[in-house]
């Protein structure tokens, strides 16, 4: 099969792993890694490799649209809103490593497939695509009511562009939960945590059923189950710590996971940032066997 050109627009910690995941991807190819600075030492570092790289920001794209067929953002929510329209009329497919929310919600082991002919593709958080699977395989079973989720991840693998759309981040997973993983209300809260060593990523789920019993505890443990071996595919270091709990009484069940990163380019403990980059790839390998 033919690779199918890639272009990332971000040299910070998601582009730079992002690129190394794509170098060993079967169906795409490295095509170049765009920045804005000419000192930038990942730009160096990409070019001492062999890699294509330019300092124009979306301007290289725009004078040479040929040199891609898939574009990721990997800047800043803010960014991503003025590159979104450009991408668009380039004919390009754009996914959007920012919590900017422009496009199709999408989280692979849950909704991938209805969403790959749209130009743009929003991966929404690390966060979202930590819990939202787990959220939407319980709710499945049984409506939930509310989901709360609280998302762990050591301070060394929290750049400044995650740090600069905290806020973002914050309400954009707490919408997703709503309108991908299907709860009727959620709250979000991202914990930065400055232990040394760093702590994996770390989630827990918090939900309240609308139906609880005997035979939708079963179901839950099944469904999460399998969903857990769904993102393993593209995540291996994705792991529930923690198997359903249940509170009967009051209709909750809780669950933990944790996320060990590949270790490509950013450490092992940068899971946080592991989980969307993994999930960019997969959704770019789909993309690029329909194409």
């Amino acid at each position: 099969m033919k690779k199918a050109k890639v272009a990332i627009i971000g040299s910070g910690n998601i582009g730079m792993d992002l690129m190394f995941k794509i170098m060993r991807s079967a169906n795409l190819e490295m095509s170049v890694l765009i920045g804005l600075s000419s000192d930038s030492p990942r730009l160096k570092e990409a070019k001492d490799m062999g890699i294509k790289t330019s300092d124009r920001g979306i301007g290289a794209i725009i004078d040479d649209p040929d040199c891609c067929d898939i574009v990721f953002d990997a800047t800043t929510a803010r960014v991503h809103m003025e590159h979104a329209p450009i991408l668009k009329k380039l004919g390009k497919k754009a996914i959007d490593m920012t919590p900017a929310g422009v496009g199709a919600w999408v989280v692979p082991a849950f909704n991938m497939e209805e969403n790959l002919d749209k130009d743009n593709i929003n991966l929404i958080s690390c966060g979202g695509q930590a819990v939202i699977p787990i959220i939407g395989a319980i709710n499945k079973v049984s409506a939930v009511n509310y989901a709360e989720a609280v998302n762990a991840s050591g301070s060394r693998s929290v750049g400044p562009g995650t740090r600069a759309n905290v806020d973002e981040y914050t309400h954009h997973t707490k919408e997703a939960i709503i309108k991908v993983g299907g709860a009727k209300t959620a709250k979000s809260i991202i914990v930065i945590n400055p232990a040394d060593p760093p702590i994996k990523m770390h989630n827990t789920i918090f939900c309240v059923l609308e139906q609880f019993d005997d035979e939708i505890r079963a179901k839950i443990d099944k469904s999460v189950s399998d969903m857990i071996l769904e993102i393993q595919r593209y995540v291996p270091g994705y792991v529930m710590t923690v198997p359903p709990q249940y509170n009967a009484d009051r209709r909750m069940v809780t669950v933990m996971v944790e996320i060990e990163g590949a270790g490509d380019y950013l450490p092992k403990y940068s899971g946080n940032l592991d989980i969307i980059t993994q999930a960019g790839v997969r959704v770019a390998s789909a993309m690029a066997e329909r194409m």
